[in-house]
Protein backbone atom coordinates (compact mmCIF):
# COMPACT_ATOMS: atom_id res chain seq x y z
CA UNK A 1 0.00 0.00 0.00
CA UNK A 2 2.71 2.23 0.63
CA UNK A 3 2.99 2.71 -3.38
CA UNK A 4 -0.53 3.31 -3.96
CA UNK A 5 -0.41 6.27 -5.02
CA UNK A 6 2.69 6.19 -7.75
CA UNK A 7 0.29 5.13 -10.57
CA UNK A 8 0.41 7.44 -13.60
CA UNK A 9 -0.97 10.86 -12.50
CA UNK A 10 -4.75 11.67 -13.56
CA UNK A 11 -6.44 15.16 -12.65
CA UNK A 12 -9.20 13.72 -10.83
CA UNK A 13 -9.82 10.49 -9.04
CA UNK A 14 -13.20 9.66 -7.09
CA UNK A 15 -13.78 7.35 -4.35
CA UNK A 16 -17.24 7.14 -2.56
CA UNK A 17 -17.53 7.68 1.02
CA UNK A 18 -17.31 4.71 3.32
CA UNK A 19 -19.96 5.61 6.14
CA UNK A 20 -23.19 5.39 4.27
CA UNK A 21 -23.05 8.64 3.14
CA UNK A 22 -23.82 7.82 -1.25
CA UNK A 23 -23.47 11.58 -2.04
CA UNK A 24 -20.07 12.14 -0.30
CA UNK A 25 -17.13 11.71 -2.97
CA UNK A 26 -13.66 12.43 -2.25
CA UNK A 27 -11.45 14.08 -5.46
CA UNK A 28 -7.75 13.67 -5.96
CA UNK A 29 -7.01 16.64 -8.01
CA UNK A 30 -3.09 15.85 -9.03
CA UNK A 31 -2.18 18.51 -11.69
CA UNK A 32 -1.74 22.63 -11.97
CA UNK A 33 -4.71 22.49 -14.39
CA UNK A 34 -7.35 21.11 -11.29
CA UNK A 35 -5.87 23.47 -8.82
CA UNK A 36 -6.65 26.25 -10.84
CA UNK A 37 -9.96 25.30 -11.72
CA UNK A 38 -10.81 25.42 -8.01
CA UNK A 39 -9.81 28.86 -7.15
CA UNK A 40 -13.26 30.18 -6.88
CA UNK A 41 -14.92 27.40 -4.98
CA UNK A 42 -11.90 27.52 -2.81
CA UNK A 43 -12.54 31.09 -2.00
CA UNK A 44 -15.39 30.74 -1.48
CA UNK A 45 -14.99 27.58 1.21
CA UNK A 46 -12.29 29.57 2.98
CA UNK A 47 -14.08 33.08 3.40
CA UNK A 48 -15.32 33.46 6.92
CA UNK A 49 -14.29 29.91 7.78
CA UNK A 50 -12.28 29.24 11.70
CA UNK A 51 -9.28 28.09 9.57
CA UNK A 52 -8.97 31.16 7.12
CA UNK A 53 -5.78 32.70 7.08
CA UNK A 54 -3.55 33.93 4.42
CA UNK A 55 -1.37 31.30 3.94
CA UNK A 56 -4.36 28.50 3.13
CA UNK A 57 -5.84 31.10 0.49
CA UNK A 58 -5.72 30.09 -2.75
CA UNK A 59 -3.59 32.78 -4.13
CA UNK A 60 -1.22 31.68 -1.85
CA UNK A 61 -1.49 27.92 -2.07
CA UNK A 62 -1.07 28.05 -5.88
CA UNK A 63 1.48 30.18 -6.18
CA UNK A 64 3.40 28.03 -3.75
CA UNK A 65 2.96 25.23 -5.70
CA UNK A 66 3.53 26.97 -9.51
CA UNK A 67 7.12 28.46 -8.09
CA UNK A 68 8.66 26.17 -5.10
CA UNK A 69 6.97 22.64 -4.83
CA UNK A 70 10.24 21.72 -6.42
CA UNK A 71 9.98 17.83 -6.47
CA UNK A 72 6.79 17.70 -4.46
CA UNK A 73 3.74 15.75 -6.32
CA UNK A 74 0.38 17.38 -5.94
CA UNK A 75 -2.49 15.53 -3.62
CA UNK A 76 -5.02 18.07 -3.27
CA UNK A 77 -8.19 16.41 -1.72
CA UNK A 78 -11.44 17.91 -1.64
CA UNK A 79 -14.85 16.44 -0.51
CA UNK A 80 -18.38 16.72 -2.23
CA UNK A 81 -21.59 16.22 -1.23
CA UNK A 82 -23.79 16.08 -4.26
CA UNK A 83 -21.03 18.19 -6.64
CA UNK A 84 -20.88 20.87 -3.66
CA UNK A 85 -17.64 21.47 -2.13
CA UNK A 86 -17.78 21.07 1.20
CA UNK A 87 -13.65 20.05 2.30
CA UNK A 88 -10.10 21.18 0.84
CA UNK A 89 -7.26 19.09 2.39
CA UNK A 90 -4.48 20.82 0.77
CA UNK A 91 -1.79 18.13 0.58
CA UNK A 92 1.57 17.42 -1.43
CA UNK A 93 3.61 14.39 -1.38
CA UNK A 94 7.34 14.64 -0.68
CA UNK A 95 9.80 12.35 -2.44
CA UNK A 96 12.13 10.35 -0.37
CA UNK A 97 14.96 11.63 0.72
CA UNK A 98 17.82 9.05 1.33
CA UNK A 99 20.51 10.98 2.11
CA UNK A 100 18.68 12.36 5.03
CA UNK A 101 17.23 9.64 6.03
CA UNK A 102 13.65 9.47 4.91
CA UNK A 103 13.07 6.27 3.24
CA UNK A 104 9.54 7.37 1.77
CA UNK A 105 7.26 9.23 0.31
CA UNK A 106 5.21 11.41 2.55
CA UNK A 107 2.29 13.47 2.58
CA UNK A 108 2.56 17.14 3.82
CA UNK A 109 0.28 19.83 3.56
CA UNK A 110 1.48 22.23 0.48
CA UNK A 111 2.96 25.36 1.60
CA UNK A 112 6.14 23.68 3.07
CA UNK A 113 9.32 25.23 2.02
CA UNK A 114 11.12 28.43 2.97
CA UNK A 115 8.05 30.52 1.88
CA UNK A 116 7.12 30.67 5.73
CA UNK A 117 3.79 29.14 5.53
CA UNK A 118 1.87 29.21 9.05
CA UNK A 119 -1.60 27.90 10.27
CA UNK A 120 -1.30 25.18 7.83
CA UNK A 121 -4.50 23.57 8.28
CA UNK A 122 -7.86 21.71 6.89
CA UNK A 123 -11.08 24.05 5.38
CA UNK A 124 -13.98 22.66 5.71
CA UNK A 125 -17.37 23.56 6.24
CA UNK A 126 -18.62 23.70 9.89
CA UNK A 127 -21.61 21.63 9.48
CA UNK A 128 -19.95 19.10 7.42
CA UNK A 129 -16.93 18.44 9.91
CA UNK A 130 -17.86 15.12 11.30
CA UNK A 131 -18.83 13.57 7.74
CA UNK A 132 -15.88 15.42 5.83
CA UNK A 133 -13.06 14.16 8.18
CA UNK A 134 -14.75 10.42 8.25
CA UNK A 135 -13.90 10.37 4.14
CA UNK A 136 -10.76 12.11 4.77
CA UNK A 137 -9.39 9.51 7.30
CA UNK A 138 -11.24 7.12 4.86
CA UNK A 139 -9.23 7.78 1.99
CA UNK A 140 -5.89 7.78 4.43
CA UNK A 141 -6.33 4.76 5.79
CA UNK A 142 -6.70 3.20 1.61
CA UNK A 143 -3.35 4.45 0.73
CA UNK A 144 -0.92 4.21 4.04
CA UNK A 145 1.36 7.19 3.96
CA UNK A 146 3.40 8.63 6.62
CA UNK A 147 2.18 12.15 7.40
CA UNK A 148 4.43 15.04 8.22
CA UNK A 149 2.23 17.92 8.96
CA UNK A 150 4.16 21.13 10.00
CA UNK A 151 3.68 24.56 11.66
CA UNK A 152 -0.03 23.51 11.77
CA UNK A 153 -2.32 24.86 14.21
CA UNK A 154 -1.69 23.08 17.28
CA UNK A 155 -5.52 23.34 18.63
CA UNK A 156 -6.68 22.54 15.28
CA UNK A 157 -9.78 20.82 16.28
CA UNK A 158 -9.98 18.91 11.89
CA UNK A 159 -6.70 18.17 12.74
CA UNK A 160 -6.83 16.52 16.18
CA UNK A 161 -10.59 14.86 14.76
CA UNK A 162 -9.16 13.52 11.47
CA UNK A 163 -5.59 12.36 13.54
CA UNK A 164 -8.07 10.54 16.39
CA UNK A 165 -10.27 8.46 13.18
CA UNK A 166 -6.83 7.50 12.03
CA UNK A 167 -5.69 6.22 15.45
CA UNK A 168 -8.57 4.70 15.72
CA UNK A 169 -7.17 2.29 13.05
CA UNK A 170 -4.14 1.77 14.68
CA UNK A 171 -2.15 4.58 13.17
CA UNK A 172 0.27 5.76 15.54
CA UNK A 173 1.02 9.91 15.63
CA UNK A 174 3.74 12.14 17.60
CA UNK A 175 3.42 15.91 18.28
CA UNK A 176 5.58 18.30 19.51
CA UNK A 177 5.04 22.39 19.37
CA UNK A 178 8.13 23.33 17.24
CA UNK A 179 7.47 27.40 16.83
CA UNK A 180 5.51 29.92 18.22
CA UNK A 181 4.11 33.31 16.69
CA UNK A 182 4.21 36.34 18.90
CA UNK A 183 0.87 37.99 18.34
CA UNK A 184 -0.75 41.46 19.39
CA UNK A 185 -3.91 42.00 20.49
CA UNK A 186 -5.33 45.66 19.51
CA UNK A 187 -8.87 45.42 19.22
CA UNK A 188 -10.13 48.23 21.69
CA UNK A 189 -6.34 50.44 21.01
CA UNK A 190 -5.38 53.27 20.00
CA UNK A 191 -1.42 54.00 19.44
CA UNK A 192 -1.25 55.42 23.16
CA UNK A 193 -3.47 52.57 24.82
CA UNK A 194 -1.49 49.60 23.42
CA UNK A 195 2.05 51.30 23.88
CA UNK A 196 1.12 51.41 27.37
CA UNK A 197 0.87 48.03 27.55
CA UNK A 198 4.14 46.98 27.18
CA UNK A 199 7.82 47.63 29.00
CA UNK A 200 8.17 51.21 30.52
CA UNK A 201 11.71 50.83 28.57
CA UNK A 202 10.32 49.52 25.49
CA UNK A 203 7.46 52.46 25.39
CA UNK A 204 10.08 54.84 26.22
CA UNK A 205 12.23 53.60 23.73
CA UNK A 206 10.22 52.94 21.01
CA UNK A 207 8.69 56.58 20.92
CA UNK A 208 12.40 58.57 22.00
CA UNK A 209 13.58 56.31 18.43
CA UNK A 210 10.51 57.84 16.52
CA UNK A 211 10.86 61.13 17.52
CA UNK A 212 14.46 61.24 17.01
CA UNK A 213 13.98 60.00 13.26
CA UNK A 214 11.99 64.15 13.05
CA UNK A 215 14.75 65.60 14.54
CA UNK A 216 17.81 64.08 13.11
CA UNK A 217 16.40 64.10 9.62
CA UNK A 218 15.08 67.18 6.95
CA UNK A 219 12.45 64.20 5.54
CA UNK A 220 10.76 61.30 7.23
CA UNK A 221 8.41 59.27 5.31
CA UNK A 222 6.85 56.17 5.82
CA UNK A 223 4.91 55.20 2.58
CA UNK A 224 2.99 52.08 1.60
CA UNK A 225 2.94 51.14 -1.89
CA UNK A 226 -0.42 51.19 -3.26
CA UNK A 227 0.11 51.07 -7.03
CA UNK A 228 1.62 48.53 -9.21
CA UNK A 229 4.53 51.33 -9.90
CA UNK A 230 5.00 51.56 -6.27
CA UNK A 231 4.89 47.76 -5.72
CA UNK A 232 7.58 47.13 -8.54
CA UNK A 233 9.87 50.34 -6.69
CA UNK A 234 9.23 49.15 -3.00
CA UNK A 235 9.55 45.27 -3.68
CA UNK A 236 13.13 46.62 -5.47
CA UNK A 237 14.10 48.50 -2.36
CA UNK A 238 12.75 46.07 0.21
CA UNK A 239 15.00 43.06 -1.24
CA UNK A 240 18.23 45.15 -1.07
CA UNK A 241 17.60 46.21 2.52
CA UNK A 242 16.69 42.23 3.34
CA UNK A 243 19.86 41.35 1.86
CA UNK A 244 21.97 43.91 3.70
CA UNK A 245 20.32 43.46 6.89
CA UNK A 246 21.08 39.43 6.77
CA UNK A 247 24.72 40.60 4.97
CA UNK A 248 27.00 39.82 8.37
CA UNK A 249 27.49 35.96 9.84
CA UNK A 250 23.67 36.18 10.34
CA UNK A 251 21.79 35.03 6.78
CA UNK A 252 18.49 34.41 5.51
CA UNK A 253 16.86 32.42 3.10
CA UNK A 254 14.15 34.05 3.12
CA UNK A 255 14.39 35.33 -0.62
CA UNK A 256 17.15 32.95 -2.09
CA UNK A 257 16.55 31.07 -5.54
CA UNK A 258 14.73 32.05 -8.34
CA UNK A 259 11.49 29.87 -7.83
CA UNK A 260 11.26 31.87 -4.49
CA UNK A 261 11.88 35.20 -5.77
CA UNK A 262 9.40 34.52 -8.46
CA UNK A 263 6.60 33.40 -5.88
CA UNK A 264 6.83 36.49 -4.11
CA UNK A 265 7.29 39.18 -7.35
CA UNK A 266 4.09 37.03 -8.22
CA UNK A 267 2.08 36.48 -4.92
CA UNK A 268 2.58 40.52 -3.99
CA UNK A 269 1.36 41.61 -7.30
CA UNK A 270 -2.10 39.79 -6.43
CA UNK A 271 -2.24 40.74 -3.12
CA UNK A 272 -1.91 44.62 -3.96
CA UNK A 273 -4.77 43.95 -6.66
CA UNK A 274 -6.22 41.77 -3.66
CA UNK A 275 -6.00 44.56 -1.42
CA UNK A 276 -3.69 42.44 1.00
CA UNK A 277 -0.12 44.18 0.34
CA UNK A 278 1.22 46.04 3.23
CA UNK A 279 4.68 46.85 1.49
CA UNK A 280 6.18 50.10 3.56
CA UNK A 281 9.39 51.71 3.18
CA UNK A 282 10.67 54.34 5.76
CA UNK A 283 12.66 56.78 3.99
CA UNK A 284 15.51 58.89 5.14
CA UNK A 285 16.21 62.28 3.95
CA UNK A 286 14.91 60.65 -0.08
CA UNK A 287 16.65 57.33 1.01
CA UNK A 288 15.64 53.56 1.59
CA UNK A 289 16.57 52.98 5.41
CA UNK A 290 14.36 50.26 6.20
CA UNK A 291 11.20 47.84 4.88
CA UNK A 292 8.61 45.79 6.00
CA UNK A 293 6.98 43.22 3.86
CA UNK A 294 3.38 42.62 5.44
CA UNK A 295 0.15 41.57 4.49
CA UNK A 296 -3.65 42.83 5.77
CA UNK A 297 -5.83 39.97 5.71
CA UNK A 298 -9.23 40.37 7.08
CA UNK A 299 -9.29 41.31 10.58
CA UNK A 300 -5.45 40.90 11.33
CA UNK A 301 -1.95 42.42 9.95
CA UNK A 302 0.82 39.31 9.11
CA UNK A 303 4.13 40.82 9.76
CA UNK A 304 6.38 38.50 7.56
CA UNK A 305 9.59 40.00 6.51
CA UNK A 306 11.36 42.95 7.33
CA UNK A 307 15.06 44.58 5.74
CA UNK A 308 16.82 47.62 7.05
CA UNK A 309 20.35 49.95 6.08
CA UNK A 310 22.76 48.45 8.74
CA UNK A 311 24.37 51.93 8.18
CA UNK A 312 21.83 53.71 9.82
CA UNK A 313 21.03 51.30 12.53
CA UNK A 314 22.52 53.41 15.43
CA UNK A 315 19.32 54.92 14.41
CA UNK A 316 17.00 52.00 15.23
CA UNK A 317 15.56 52.55 12.05
CA UNK A 318 14.14 48.50 12.21
CA UNK A 319 12.59 49.45 15.73
CA UNK A 320 11.09 52.80 14.31
CA UNK A 321 9.77 50.87 11.17
CA UNK A 322 8.13 48.09 13.18
CA UNK A 323 6.73 50.84 15.54
CA UNK A 324 5.28 52.78 12.75
CA UNK A 325 4.26 49.58 11.34
CA UNK A 326 2.01 48.70 13.92
CA UNK A 327 0.27 52.27 14.22
CA UNK A 328 -1.04 51.66 10.52
CA UNK A 329 -2.27 48.63 11.72
CA UNK A 330 -4.09 50.22 14.56
CA UNK A 331 -5.33 52.90 11.92
CA UNK A 332 -6.96 50.14 9.89
CA UNK A 333 -8.54 49.03 12.88
CA UNK A 334 -7.23 45.15 12.65
CA UNK A 335 -8.07 42.96 15.95
CA UNK A 336 -4.53 41.55 15.92
CA UNK A 337 -1.08 42.01 14.83
CA UNK A 338 0.64 38.44 14.04
CA UNK A 339 4.31 37.98 13.95
CA UNK A 340 4.53 34.88 12.41
CA UNK A 341 7.19 32.25 13.46
CA UNK A 342 10.20 32.60 14.98
CA UNK A 343 11.91 33.33 18.75
CA UNK A 344 13.87 36.57 17.76
CA UNK A 345 14.02 38.35 20.97
CA UNK A 346 12.90 41.86 19.88
CA UNK A 347 9.04 40.26 19.37
CA UNK A 348 8.68 39.62 22.82
CA UNK A 349 9.86 43.22 23.81
CA UNK A 350 6.16 44.00 21.93
CA UNK A 351 3.77 41.23 23.27
CA UNK A 352 3.79 38.48 25.68
CA UNK A 353 0.73 36.84 23.21
CA UNK A 354 1.59 34.32 20.79
CA UNK A 355 0.29 30.94 19.28
CA UNK A 356 1.65 27.74 19.22
CA UNK A 357 2.20 26.13 15.94
CA UNK A 358 3.00 22.05 16.07
CA UNK A 359 5.00 19.53 13.63
CA UNK A 360 3.23 16.09 13.61
CA UNK A 361 4.24 12.76 12.35
CA UNK A 362 1.13 9.81 11.83
CA UNK A 363 2.22 6.86 11.05
CA UNK A 364 0.46 3.95 9.38
CA UNK A 365 0.00 0.11 11.26
CA UNK A 366 2.56 -1.45 8.43
CA UNK A 367 5.52 -2.46 7.87
CA UNK A 368 6.55 1.73 5.97
CA UNK A 369 5.19 3.34 9.17
CA UNK A 370 7.55 1.10 11.32
CA UNK A 371 10.46 1.70 8.88
CA UNK A 372 9.89 5.43 8.89
CA UNK A 373 9.59 6.04 12.36
CA UNK A 374 12.77 4.29 13.32
CA UNK A 375 14.75 5.85 10.50
CA UNK A 376 13.39 8.98 12.07
CA UNK A 377 14.71 8.09 15.39
CA UNK A 378 18.42 7.15 13.70
CA UNK A 379 18.39 10.46 12.27
CA UNK A 380 17.83 12.40 15.56
CA UNK A 381 20.15 10.61 17.13
CA UNK A 382 22.93 11.01 14.53
CA UNK A 383 21.47 14.63 14.86
CA UNK A 384 22.31 14.82 18.22
CA UNK A 385 25.83 13.10 17.88
CA UNK A 386 27.04 15.75 15.45
CA UNK A 387 25.82 18.50 18.14
CA UNK A 388 27.52 17.09 21.00
CA UNK A 389 30.90 18.81 20.07
CA UNK A 390 28.81 21.92 19.66
CA UNK A 391 27.50 21.95 22.41
CA UNK A 392 30.51 20.61 24.81
CA UNK A 393 32.36 23.72 23.17
CA UNK A 394 29.36 25.78 24.79
CA UNK A 395 29.64 24.62 27.97
CA UNK A 396 32.87 25.20 28.01
CA UNK A 397 33.31 28.63 27.40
Amino acid sequence: MQDSLQAADVSVTLTPAAHGQADLTVERISDIAGLEALGPEWQALLQGNEADCLFLTWEWQSRWWRHVSQRRRLCLLTVRRGGELVAIAPFAIRPPEPGRLVPFRTLEFMGMGDVGSDYLDLIIRPDQEAPALEALADYLKQNRLVLDFRRVDAGSRRIAGLLALLRQDGWETQQEVTDVCPYIPLQGHDWKSYIATVSRSHRANVNRRIRRLGEIFKKVEFKQATTEEERRECFTQFLRLHQLRWSGKERSNAFTGEGTLAFHAEFSQLALERGWLRLFVLRLDGEPAAATYSFRYGDKFYYYQAGLDPKLAEHSVGLATLGLAVQSALKEGVRGYDMLHGNQGYKTLWTDSSRPLSRIYCYPPNAGGTLYRQAQGLRNSLKRVLRWPVARAEARA
